[in-house]
């Protein structure tokens, strides 16, 4: 499973602020590991260098393998709590994804 980073300008990028998240993503995800080629990670502040609450988003697109793309986004206050509801989000999608294709 690749993941990719994708940051606004205000959210630096690099390779050593991203490690621990991919870490988490691919942690979190290793279940689906079989059915995801490639998860996409788009981490941006909304409101660019302003105070607010719930202001950095984060948006998973997973890739999977014979299937249409799968995206979901969550806001929170920070990186790290935005990253993990959409970890969240994303299993609950894939999982109720991939148990409607093992019923059939």
């Amino acid at each position: 499973m690749m993941i990719q980073f994708n940051t606004d300008n205000v959210i630096s990028g690099n390779r050593e602020r991203m490690q621990p998240f991919e870490k988490l993503i691919a942690d979190q995800l290793s279940r689906f590991s079989e059915y995801i080629t490639r998860i996409e990670v788009h981490l941006g502040d909304e409101n660019s260098h302003k105070q607010g609450t719930n202001d950095i988003r984060c948006m998973l697109e997973a890739r999977l393998e014979g299937f249409q793309p799968v995206a979901v986004t969550n806001h929170a206050g920070d990186q790290h709590y935005a990253v993990k509801g959409a970890i969240d989000k994303m299993k609950s999608v894939l999982d109720t994804k991939l148990s409607k294709l093992r019923n059939h």
